[in-house]
């Protein structure tokens, strides 16, 4: 939900796993060839290369600030490329990425916020990551599954757009968290478009510096606070409802050109773990509405749909982690299903009714899964 941010798609991107953690992450350290080292710090973001072969790349960061960062690679049109966020200070991380040959920008942004600090750097050559046929068939019915979420959008969204123009309050309310779904279950792609995200899913103390909430804040949290906190629908809420209604009709149009790599359908994976850890176990995501568990089960969804079309290739470089994949992902959705009335449908109970004991349970499950799958890219990279 911030204004740029990570790709499960657009040409490449996967957060393999932290550099403190990981052997894969030491070996690169140690100067393996593509190897980019990024000393990110509170006014600084130095890169070791500015030019590099295209292909699989590793890029390894190192916070040096005092504030938690998220580093980039952008295109020249800032579309995202590879990401990762909420690198703390004092802690590493690496990326594995494939990039193509072009013009790109290094974005390091302490704090998360604003247009943060930027290196361009070029990929050279011609090559192109080469891939096994099970991942271009991974890719292609990820794409499919990305596709058929956003055209699903477009009749739950216009239901609750519906609502909201009637000024009917209670069926807009029970329309809200279902139109989410399909942007929850796919939202790294979604978010590679940085003009839509903002339009579309950010919270108000998301805005940039400078931004009027009354009037640059648009989009479905605007709008729950109207139906939750104000319990009132008026004429600048209507207008807000054929915004978002137009925003997600031009998210459903672009999400084809969006392009998708078996690393960034891992990396997104992970991503849509964190969006779980830093924004619904919080509490802060649905901060009206407390509909954070229906999200959170979309974003696991999502997750688990990229894993599983990844799992026969990563199931041969890396059998353990599988295992262990498999496991986690299991043991969350029991815990899950401990919250909601219909185990196949998506009535969750209020998340401001779910108590900080069963919060800790959700988060530590989330932890359990998002370690392990952060090294679901290395393993599709071998």
């Amino acid at each position: 939900m911030r204004p740029a941010r990570l790709t499960v798609v657009t040409a490449a991107a996967a957060v393999a796993a932290l550099t403190a953690v990981t052997g894969c992450a030491e070996k690169s350290a140690a100067g393996a060839e593509g190897t980019i080292q990024v000393a990110a710090s509170d006014s600084a973001c130095d890169i070791s290369k500015k030019e590099f072969p295209a292909g699989k790349v590793t890029i390894e960061v190192d916070n040096k600030g005092s504030k938690v960062t998220e580093v980039y690679v952008l295109f020249p049109d800032d579309r995202i490329v590879a990401e990762r966020e909420n690198i703390g200070p004092g802690t590493k991380a690496t990326i594995t990425a494939e990039i193509k040959a072009g013009d790109y920008e290094v974005n390091c942004k302490p704090g998360m916020k604003g247009d943060g600090i930027r290196q361009k750097v070029k990929a050279t050559g011609g090559a192109a990551a080469k891939r096994s046929p099970e991942l271009d068939a991974a890719v292609a019915e990820y794409r499919k599954y990305v596709q058929a979420q956003a055209d699903d959008s477009l009749p739950t969204t216009k239901t609750f757009v519906d609502a909201v123009k009637a000024g009917d309050v209670e069926a807009a309310k029970k329309a809200y968290a279902v139109s989410r779904l399909g942007w929850e279950r796919t939202e790294p792609v979604a978010e590679s478009f940085g003009d839509i995200d903002p339009k579309i899913d950010v919270r108000e103390d998301g805005l940039e510096a400078g931004q009027d909430p009354a009037k640059d804040w648009t989009g479905w949290h605007r709008l729950e606070k109207s139906l939750w906190a104000d319990n009132k629908i008026g004429d600048d809420e209507k207008k807000l409802a054929d915004t978002l209604m137009n925003d997600v009709t031009d998210w459903q149009k672009r999400i084809g050109t969006a392009e998708i790599t078996p690393t960034s359908m891992a990396n997104g994976a992970k991503e849509l773990l964190d969006e779980v850890a830093t924004g619904k176990v919080t509490g802060e995501e649905e901060r009206y509405s407390h509909t954070d568990l229906i999200d959170f089960k979309a974003n696991v969804e999502g997750a688990q749909k990229a894993y599983e079309l990844l799992k026969p290739v990563a199931a041969k470089n890396d059998a353990e982690l599988v295992k262990t994949l498999d496991s986690q992902f299991a043991a969350l959705d029991t815990l899950l299903d401990k919250h909601r009335a219909d185990k196949n449908g998506y009535d969750f109970t209020s998340y401001d009714k779910v108590g900080d004991a069963e919060r800790k349970e959700l988060s530590d499950a989330v932890n359990a899964l998002a370690e392990p799958l952060s090294k679901l890219a290395a393993a599709v990279a071998k």
